[in-house]
């Protein structure tokens, strides 16, 4: 391979002073997907080098939760970097990223409690502390983060804000199937059924934006929209459908012409699908999520 692996921080340190010029990193939980390779594809378009992680964070896995049994895939992970022409890729143990009597953690308050954090309060101080270690060794230019977690790029940005670290955080679309379906590692949990049913959270999604578009500006009947949707496939089970603003994540409970971020969560079968869109839906692109998602 061409691509360089590296498995310790020492190691990362050491390949990344040989790169020189603009250097885009992707973070990636491993078991790649098409979503993740966009993201390595507009690093590699816009940097001189890519540095891209491959690490199951245990810190952001709440008790019971599907940390044993996430899809790993890493021999298949390191030959599709290699052949997205990645530079290096780190791939470090939890030993090695949590060393014995780790202490320190990155707390991102306000943007971290609702939404995801509502039901899993301890997992964005996971993705804060280890997103916070990866940057630190990486050192990029600019790091590439998918919408299809937009919470957690509320996150990273405020962080990034508020401890002045000196990168650009850039927002790409969430990559679809052909039904609309939000590619995802966990989707690989899902059951020829429950495939079918997973594109219930697009459609649902979609009846919204296009209410939207035909001038409907109150948040509940949005929401309504979409519940409506969901509500007609039997295999979804809706953990929430919320309206918030794409800064700071405030509930949005009065009419408004301002973008909203119309944000979900629904098991289907075993896996727990997350989706969202910005409002009006034209938004959803590089240009208007890097310029409108968390930035304050």
């Amino acid at each position: 391979m061409v691509v360089q692996i590296v498995e310790t921080p020492e190691a990362l340190r050491a390949a990344r002073k040989r790169l020189s010029g603009y250097v885009g990193a992707v973070n990636t939980m491993g078991a790649l997907h098409y979503g993740h390779l966009s993201l390595v594809s507009q690093a590699r378009d816009e940097n001189d080098a890519v540095v891209v992680s491959v690490f199951v964070n245990p810190t952001q896995f709440a008790p019971g939760e599907d940390f044993d049994n996430y899809p790993r895939s890493l021999e298949r992970d390191l030959e599709m970097l290699d052949r997205a022409g990645v530079d290096v890729v780190f791939t470090p143990t939890p030993g090695v990223m949590y060393l014995p009597h780790h202490q320190t953690s990155v707390i991102v308050d306000e943007v971290s409690q609702g939404l995801e954090g509502a039901s899993r309060p301890d997992h964005f101080r996971g993705v804060a502390t280890v997103v916070c270690k990866l940057l630190n060794l990486m050192q990029p230019t600019v790091v590439y983060f998918g919408q299809k977690d937009a919470q957690q790029v509320v996150v990273i940005r405020r962080m990034v804000r508020d401890l002045n670290m000196p990168v650009e955080v850039a927002v790409c679309p969430t990559v679809r199937e052909s039904d609309g379906l939000a590619m995802s590692s966990r989707n690989v949990y899902l059951q020829p059924d429950e495939r079918l049913a997973a594109a219930a959270l697009y459609r649902s999604m979609k009846a919204a934006a296009d209410r939207y578009d035909e001038g409907e500006r109150s948040p509940e009947a949005l929401r309504a929209t979409a519940l409506e949707v969901l509500a007609a496939e039997v295999k979804a089970r809706v953990e929430y459908v919320s309206l918030n603003h794409p800064n700071t994540l405030y509930g949005i409970h009065k009419p408004t012409d301002d973008p909203m971020l119309l944000t979900m969560a629904v098991k289907i079968g075993k896996p727990r699908l997350l989706d969202n869109c910005l409002l009006p839906y034209a938004l959803n692109n590089r240009e208007h999520l890097s310029e409108i998602l968390g930035v304050i």
